[in-house]
């Protein structure tokens, strides 16, 4: 049997994949007892947009007004509440880069906590990470009191070897992964095979192709209780 893989191609000026990250975070133990892994690569979303043609809310009024509501509730259902910065969106390519650099040299431990560092600067306290001082935040946070580490991923956004594998990545999403926004999955079953699943809304989907007991997003009548003993992967039960 072929390994079992969740691959989450994400950008932190995406909210969806603040939700996504969030998500499969929470989840991740019980993802591993079923023999998946998951695993979260950096991409640059401006990228996949104009590589694949695909246009942000902010250039589609008719997305944008959609998204007004869309975001509530998975804010709501993900349990982040956050308001969209007034200068949202970004270019998000100095946070991207040094999490590329961060992934390579570091612990997953620490890289993720990045990750996590990034999204809460970006969208809950609303600094604009690509601004460098307002990544230094977040860097510092996850790298308190360690001069040399904190230097050595915020120079590491000008380093053309960074800036190369943040290009690759998003180039591999959309050219052979056929990526149009973020968070964009590609998932590999226990046969080898894999699909991709676009959206923080796919988990039921993901579950049924991965081979693992759950049943998406459930409704549930007034006092009724499933009569089907599983464990919770947030809204999505194993």
């Amino acid at each position: 049997m072929a390994p079992k893989k969740i691959e989450c191609y994400i950008d932190c000026v995406s909210p969806y994949s603040y939700y996504a990250f969030v998500f499969l975070k929470k989840n991740r133990t019980i993802l591993e007892s079923h023999g998946v892994e998951v695993e979260f690569i950096p991409v640059f979303l401006g990228g996949i947009n104009v590589g694949s043609g695909n246009k942000p809310p902010g250039e589609l009024p008719a997305k944008a007004n959609y998204s007004r509501y869309d975001s509530k509730r998975a804010q709501k259902y993900f349990g982040l509440e956050f308001e969209t910065p007034e200068f949202f969106p970004i270019l998000s390519l100095r946070p991207q880069r040094c999490l590329i650099y961060t992934q390579s040299h570091y612990p997953r431990s620490t890289y993720e906590s990045l990750w996590l560092n990034c999204f809460r600067a970006m969208w809950n306290d609303h600094l604009d990470l690509s601004i460098s001082a307002n990544m230094l935040t977040a860097v510092q946070r996850t790298f308190p009191d360690n001069a040399q580490d904190i230097s050595a991923i915020m120079s590491s956004s000008d380093d053309p070897e960074i800036k190369g594998k943040l290009t690759a990545n998003t180039e591999h999403a959309f050219k052979d992964l056929g990526a149009f926004g973020c968070p964009w999955f590609w998932v590999t079953d226990g046969e080898g095979k894999g699909e991709p699943f676009f959206g923080s809304d796919r988990w039921g989907f993901m579950w049924e192709f991965l081979g693992v007991p759950g049943c998406g997003y459930e409704v549930l009548g007034v006092g009724e209780r499933t009569h089907v003993e599983t464990k919770t992967l947030g809204g999505a039960r194993l």
